[in-house]
C-alpha cells in the first residue's frame, strides 16, 4: 500500500459491511482548499487504491491543494466484505465521503473506470445541500455500468484507443448531456506512458 509522501495517513473507518481502509494525503505547504475522494477501478480486475491512474489523480489534487482520500472498496485489501456489482461500492464511497468531508471545505469526487461510475453514482445520491463541488472522471465505465448524468462542469477524460471502455460508449453517454469529453489521442484505458499528461489535464482544467 503506497502513500504519496511520508506524511500519508493510513486509516480504517466503519463501512456499511465492516471496516474500510483508506489513505489520506494532505498538502504540506498550504491549508487545504478542498477535500477529494478518489474511487478505484474494478475490484475483480485488480483495481485497488494503489492503481497508477488513481495515484495520478491523487497527485493532481494534492498539487491543487486538496486533502486527498483514496480507499479500498469492500473485499479489496483490508476492507471487509465482497464485491457487490457496484451497488455496495457506491454505499462504501458515501461512507468515506461522510467520514472525511469537512463542512468548511468544498468536496470533489474523482474516479477511474469503475471508480468513475461509483463517483458519479455517489454524487447523484448526495443531498442538494451537500453536493460535490465538481467531478473528475477518467475512462468512465459507460459501456459496463449505468453511469448517471453528471453536472455540466464535470471533467471527463477518455483515451482514444481505450480497449476496455470504447470511447464511443462515453461519447454516446455524454451526447444527450451536451457534456464535453477530453479525448487523449492514441491512449489506452490505463494511460500507459501518459500519466503525466493525465495529471496536467486535471490540474490545468480544474481552475477554469
Amino acid at each position: 500500500m503506497a502513500g504519496l509522501n511520508p506524511q500519508s495517513q493510513l486509516l480504517t473507518i466503519a463501512g456499511p459491511v465492516g471496516p474500510l481502509e483508506l489513505v489520506i494525503d494532505a498538502p504540506q505547504d498550504m491549508p487545504a482548499r478542498g477535500v477529494v475522494v478518489v474511487c478505484h477501478p474494478h475490484p475483480l480486475h485488480g483495481g485497488t487504491m494503489d492503481n497508477k491512474v488513481v495515484q495520478t489523480l491523487a497527485r493532481a489534487f494534492l498539487q491543487l491543494g486538496y486533502r486527498v482520500a483514496r480507499f479500498n472498496f469492500r473485499g479489496v485489501g483490508a476492507s471487509a466484505g465482497q464485491y457487490d456489482e457496484g451497488r455496495g461500492e457506491v454505499d462504501d464511497a458515501l461512507a468515506v465521503i461522510a467520514a472525511v468531508r469537512d463542512p468548511a471545505l468544498p468536496l470533489a469526487l474523482a474516479g477511474f473506470s469503475f471508480g468513475a461510475y461509483v463517483a458519479a453514482a455517489a454524487a447523484a445520491r448526495l443531498p442538494a445541500d451537500q453536493a460535490a463541488e465538481r467531478l473528475a472522471l477518467v475512462g468512465p465505465a459507460t459501456s459496463r455500468f449505468p453511469v448517471p448524468p453528471v453536472p455540466a462542469d464535470t471533467l471527463v477524460i477518455h483515451g482514444e484507443a481505450d480497449d476496455v471502455v470504447p470511447l464511443q460508449a462515453t461519447l454516446d453517454w455524454a451526447r444527450p448531456q451536451v457534456l464535453p469529453v477530453v479525448v487523449v489521442p492514441g491512449v489506452g484505458h490505463f494511460f500507459h506512458g501518459q500519466l503525466s499528461v493525465l495529471k496536467s489535464l486535471v490540474t490545468g482544467a480544474w481552475h477554469r
